[in-house]
């Protein structure tokens, strides 16, 4: 397997189905169902956008999977001290290729994206009903910063 910066719209969006298919099932009173033009229109912008990044994992010469990251810029203000830091939108693998390493590749070229832009904080979130992402990201030592908690009325 092997990893290459793209900015192919089509095929991101096309690669994010299982992700917002995933989120969908999971939290569908947060998430619309996939509908390939409307996401392919939102990263038909993104990629035009140097914040963000978009990386593809191809194993012969086939794209089974992708990451979506962006360069957060954090400015210093009275609350806080100004950092920068690599944000992981999506990492998501077609179900056949997963558990074979993809995802700790894509991790890999994250990590050194970030220290070739001397940014020492990789940060993400993921749904809680996620189990098969916890489980990665605690593999990758992912610890907990924050817990972001809400109350139905």
């Amino acid at each position: 397997m092997k990893v290459r910066q793209v900015k192919d719209a089509k095929l991101i969006s096309q690669l994010n189905r299982p992700v917002q298919e995933l989120h969908y099932t999971l939290y569908p009173e947060f998430f619309h169902k996939y509908n390939e033009r409307d996401i392919y229109n939102v990263f038909n912008r993104l990629v035009e956008n140097d914040h963000f990044i978009f990386l593809l994992l191809e194993e012969d010469e086939k794209a089974v999977g992708y990451a979506w990251i962006e360069i957060r810029e954090y400015p210093e203000n009275p609350f806080i001290k100004g950092y920068k830091s690599l944000y992981v939108h999506q990492i998501s693998i077609i179900e056949e290729k997963r558990h074979k390493g993809g995802g700790s590749l894509l991790m890999a070229s994250i990590y050194r994206i970030a220290k070739e832009k001397d940014i020492t904080i990789v940060e993400l979130d993921y749904w809680v009903k996620n189990e098969s992402a916890k489980n990665f990201y605690k593999k990758e030592q992912f610890e907990t910063q924050r817990e972001c908690v809400f109350k139905r009325l």
